[in-house]
């Protein structure tokens, strides 16, 4: 069917014309009419790069390019692989989404800065294909550097606003950190290999301690970028405060090109260090626990959504170290276990996180808040965004029949497969961590869901809320329909990643066969139907027992309450306070209580309830604080005056010539 096709041509087809969708609403002078054609450009751009992606899974091969610019470095190679495939397809699918969506959620006749965000929009989509496509390391660190800033300019759309313009320098701040640390590691790879080309797979043999240094700054850059911790400081505060349409492309496709660029440069070495799987396994596991335990203690929607993004990164990469120390113990299951729930996972990740972005921005734009506590009793008022939101809650959850299950039931079976056959079944810790990350997630978005859905408004705002627009809530259903069929047919998944993990972790097609046969993907596959099927019909019978009923008249029971209203109800903060308690160590609280000389506090009194970033509130700002503070000593010697800095310059001099002496 694909035979014919080019899948590299169509892909820099669709990647430049994302690129250029912004450009004709800059000259338009009708604003409007260039961010509709804008999303008609990116749409058209999505179906072309998911008919190339498909191309290159049923094995059209990927033709190589090459430039020859004029730059002393080497020819610029781009080119696409089935690794490239596992990143391009959610890439494609939710940049369409989010271009549909951006036209009702930022128009531009309300909003000044749309045809830049619209530019940036389409520069953004287009620059992360060309990461995934270069195979030359200058071209690389240009489209990833095109990347972060195209992401900056989007993050700080409102400029005016005090948080977003902090945001957006810690977020500059870390980026420009991580490029620096790719800067060192490409120039090692430079030295080593002669070339700015990228290595062949498996044909790189360097020496223990070069290789350690190039892995480490792989780790340090593409980490960074991926959210993973302790490299994580920038992430919240980024998605909280951006677009919610940026920040479903920066949560569902950013960070992972950060994991593209480590699986890509592992890819590059005949075997990786020992130390590298287990490392990667515990600072995967480490940034699931603590990312989901930062987010139950969040009031803020957004930043709720950004900390379990540092969740799902961290199971992401839990897979790929149990499959590195799979490599090292010459366990296939682990390769292949680890391999498919973290490749699972990273296009799961990618439908239900934008999906829950989306609807964070239809609650938003419907009640102007992201406090989770304004909210309540939304569900009535919005009935297209409640069940859609519900999909996403429960998929995020791992809970099946939602294709969040799927990825990490693999990494279920591998680590109790390594509990049952390994003498030392250290990779089996694998499991509790999961189940310890799935029941915090379970707790975690119950009180998302009930708190913002159930109960009463618990503000005007939310007593006013309503429904989005279709041109919202379509690209919404688009994202939970795929996150209910990928569930309700896991086979689908396992068939579009198995060539994967074939061609990444060099199994055998027998060897890749007889594994997945462990994993009950058929039983799930009808328990899910069934489940799905049972919940449509005791929904429906219970909405028909409802309309039969007469409707009550009075309020419910408010224990003794006369007047029951809705500060009453449990909030958001007061659900997660016990649970927050609980990991004191992990989630840094701030509580100012106020002081009660009375029985009764007196008016104007207040208690209040924050959140510290440990790594950026506790560690980074009071160092650069002091640095600050440091060299504004240095100050005092500019006084400004000409022949004052003539007796610096002599003073130089001086010491230059007396000091070899």
């Amino acid at each position: 069917m694909f035979s014919a096709v080019d899948p590299t041509i169509y892909l820099l087809a669709a990647a430049t014309l994302m690129a250029l969708s912004g450009v004709p609403g800059l000259a338009l002078n009708r604003p409007a009419w260039g961010q509709h054609l804008a999303a008609f450009l990116v749409v058209v751009a999505a179906f072309m790069g998911e008919y190339a992606a498909v191309a290159l899974l049923t094995g059209s091969p990927g033709v190589t390019y090459q430039v020859d610019w004029p730059l002393p470095f080497g020819p610029a190679l781009l080119s696409a692989d089935l690794l490239s495939v596992i990143f391009l397809m959610p890439l494609f699918l939710v940049a369409g989404c989010v271009s549909v969506y951006s036209v009702a959620y930022w128009p531009a006749h309300k909003h000044a800065s749309a045809g830049k965000l619209t530019l940036f929009l389409g520069i953004f989509a287009a620059s992360m294909v060309i990461v995934v496509m270069a195979r030359n390391s200058v071209l690389f660190i240009m489209a990833w550097e095109i990347m972060a800033l195209s992401a900056y300019f989007l993050l700080t759309s409102e400029q005016q606003n005090p948080d977003v313009q902090r945001v957006g320098i810690v977020y500059l701040f870390a980026t420009h950190t991580g490029s620096m640390a790719l800067f060192a590691m490409f120039s090692l790879l430079r030295e080593a290999t002669g070339t700015f080309a990228f290595p062949l797979s498996h044909s790189l043999s360097l020496p223990v301690t070069v290789a350690a240094v190039v892995i480490i700054t792989a780790l340090i850059g593409f980490g960074g970028k991926a959210g993973l911790m302790p490299l994580h400081y920038w992430l919240p505060g980024a998605h909280a405060n951006a677009p919610s349409h940026v920040s479903a492309m920066m949560s569902g496709v950013m960070l992972k090109m950060g994991i593209y660029g480590i699986l890509r440069t592992l890819s590059f070495f005949v075997g990786v260090p020992a130390w590298v799987g287990w490392l990667i396994l515990l600072l995967g596991a480490w940034s699931a626990i603590n990312g989901i335990a930062m987010a139950a203690g969040q009031r803020d929607l957004k930043r709720l959504l950004a900390c379990s993004s540092i969740e799902n990164i961290g199971i992401i990469f839990i897979g790929i170290g149990l499959a590195l120390v799979g490599v090292q113990l010459h366990a296939p299951y682990l390769v292949v276990c680890g391999l498919f729930g973290a490749f699972i996972h990273i296009i799961n990740h990618g439908l239900f996180k934008s999906l829950l972005f989306l609807g964070s921005g239809v609650l938003i734009h419907a009640t102007g808040t992201r406090e989770i506590d304004r909210m309540g009793g939304l569900a009535r008022r919005m009935p297209i965004t409640s069940p859609l939101f519900l999909i996403g809650s429960l998929a995020i959850c791992g809970l099946p029949p939602l294709n969040g299950f799927v990825g990490e039931l693999f990494l279920y079976v591998g680590a109790i497969s390594d509990g049952i056959i390994a003498p030392l079944p250290l990779a089996a810790l694998v499991a509790p961590v999961l189940a310890l990350v799935g029941g915090l997630a379970v707790m975690t978005f119950v009180k998302l869901y009930g708190i913002i859905f159930l109960g009463a408004p618990r503000s005007d705002a939310a007593a006013h809320g309503h429904e989005a627009t279709a041109t919202m809530t379509a690209p919404m259903f688009l994202l939970a329909t795929g996150c209910l069929a990928a569930g309700m047919v896991p086979v689908l998944l396992v068939r579009l990643v198995s060539p994967v993990v074939a061609f990444y972790g060099d199994v055998a097609a027998p060897a890749l066969a007889r594994i997945t046969s462990r994993v009950p993907i058929v039983p799930l596959t009808i328990v899910n139907i069934l489940l799905v099927v049972l919940v449509a019909v005791i929904g429906a019978a219970y909405l028909l027992r409802l309309r039969r009923l007469p409707r009550a008249q009075g309020s419910t029971w408010g224990c003794a309450y006369p007047v029951p209203t809705p500060r009453m109800q449990y909030t958001g903060t007061s659900f997660s306070e016990m649970m927050v308690n609980l990991l004191g160590a992990i989630v840094a609280t701030n509580r100012r209580r106020p002081t009660l000389a009375t029985a009764f506090p007196a008016a104007g009194t207040r208690f209040s309830y924050t959140l510290t970033e440990t790594v950026l509130d506790r560690i980074l700002t009071p160092v650069f604080a002091g640095v600050g503070l440091a060299f504004s000593y240095l100050r005092r010697v500019q006084h400004g005056q000409l022949h004052i800095y003539v007796l610096y310059i002599f003073a130089t001099l001086c010491v230059l010539i007396i000091w070899p002496h």
